[in-house]
């Protein structure tokens, strides 16, 4: 008997009606195109290069001695839960309980989705800054929920969140606000006024908050400031992050949430039932990585910095607008001047035009004519490999 692929005449679709608009993700595609016409992937932010070898060899010791080869504990090793508190503390000052207040997660994609689930129902709003994360909006139907955008607009250079339009976007069904900062794809980092009128407005009209600071080691400009460290906000935010950005080991999948018990609790709910567990050796080595000394985290900065420049002063000289970014490591162009408008046709034509592949914006927009015509780049990348992107993108110059 052949396999059922399409739904019989009269049956609902297989697919559940929540994700049926959620297709193949745009980096799958372009990672596609990539491989197939042998171009440079400036698309999915993805390191070239792993990260620090002492890391790597933790994480091998671990598997070699037996550390996490079998199910670790649920909420994650005693040894990362400790280090994830010490550096919430280190770097911001803010005290986590280690075994109450800190759940391990696979990745931060997971640790979004198992909020998600966990603190929403039917009928809820979600006020999320847009564009967002391809997995923001998924995870919002698989609860639900209505999601509810608030655009970054350019300004100045750079893109900037209106907090009279934030104000306007909450209203009495509202329940949680979903934050990005540093934010990916535009680079944004909120600074200090955005933040205080966001924990303001979230204390005023009792609402939760979920914040994903996955780039918070990667801000060129600017400071980092924590939404759960201004008053009013521990007890109704969940913070998350991730190892895969900060030590540049992606394919380990290790994130975490720091938050008031209860909401822990919440979390830990859906989580279970999502991975169960995840990571064990590697867990026990991100341990080990989150306690590197500043130089470390110096050190990393300064060399994205640089290849922030060297792809900005390219993409530049080939005739983009470029949004010089505060943070993270992508870079957002308008290609208006380059005479294009459409970024996904763009994009899509990119490879054979100069050998290489990035990623439209207009995937990470309700309304697609807001970001049409802006496209990302990742600088996660080998000097050689950005240079090598630099000079083929010159092409479009000529």
């Amino acid at each position: 008997m052949a396999p059922m692929t399409e739904p019989a005449a009269g049956r609902r679709p297989l697919l559940n009606r929540r994700l049926a608009s959620f297709g193949t993700t745009i980096f799958a595609e372009m990672s596609a195109l990539a491989a197939r016409t042998g171009s440079i992937n400036l698309g999915q932010g993805f390191p070239d290069t792993d990260g620090p070898a002492q890391i790597a060899e933790a994480a091998s010791r671990a598997v070699l001695t037996g550390l996490g080869n079998q199910y670790p504990p649920g909420p994650g090793v005693p040894e990362l839960r400790a280090a994830v508190a010490r550096h919430q503390e280190r770097f911001y000052g803010l005290s986590w309980d280690p075994d109450a207040e800190v759940l391990v997660t696979a990745g931060a994609t997971e640790a979004i989705a198992a909020s998600l689930l966990a603190l929403l129902e039917p009928g809820d709003e979600v006020v999320a800054l847009e564009p967002y994360y391809d997995s923001y909006a998924a995870c919002i139907a698989m609860a639900g929920a209505t999601r509810v955008p608030v655009t970054l607009r350019p300004h100045g250079g750079a893109f900037a969140l209106d907090p009279d339009e934030l104000r306007a976007a909450v209203t009495p069904r509202t329940r949680l606000l979903l934050l990005n900062s540093p934010h990916n794809p535009t680079g944004t980092v909120l600074g200090p006024a955005e933040i205080a009128a966001i924990a303001e407005l979230a204390v005023e009209r009792d609402l939760l908050v979920v914040t994903d600071e996955v780039y918070e080691h990667l801000v060129f400009e600017g400071v980092h400031t924590p939404l759960a460290s201004l008053p009013g906000m521990r007890d109704r935010t969940v913070t998350i992050s991730s190892a895969g950005k900060t030590f540049s080991f992606t394919g380990w999948k290790v994130g975490w949430v720091t938050a008031a018990p209860e909401l822990v609790a919440a979390v830990r709910s859906a989580k279970q039932f999502l991975t169960f567990v995840s990571s064990g050796p590697f867990q026990y080595a991100i341990a080990e990585a989150l306690d590197l000394p500043d130089s470390y985290y110096a050190d990393f900065r300064a060399d994205l910095a640089a290849k922030r420049d060297l792809l900005a002063g390219g993409l530049a000289a080939a005739g983009f607008e470029v949004f010089r970014p505060q943070g993270t490591y992508f870079i957002t162009t308008d290609i208006t001047p380059l005479g294009e408008k459409d970024g996904l046709a763009f994009c899509r034509s990119l490879p054979e035009r100069c050998g290489v592949v990035a990623i439209p914006n207009q995937v990470f927009y309700d309304d697609r004519t807001a970001g049409a015509a802006h496209v990302r780049w990742a600088f996660c990348k080998r000097t050689a490999v950005l240079q090598e992107a630099v000079e083929r993108l010159g092409r479009l110059a000529s």
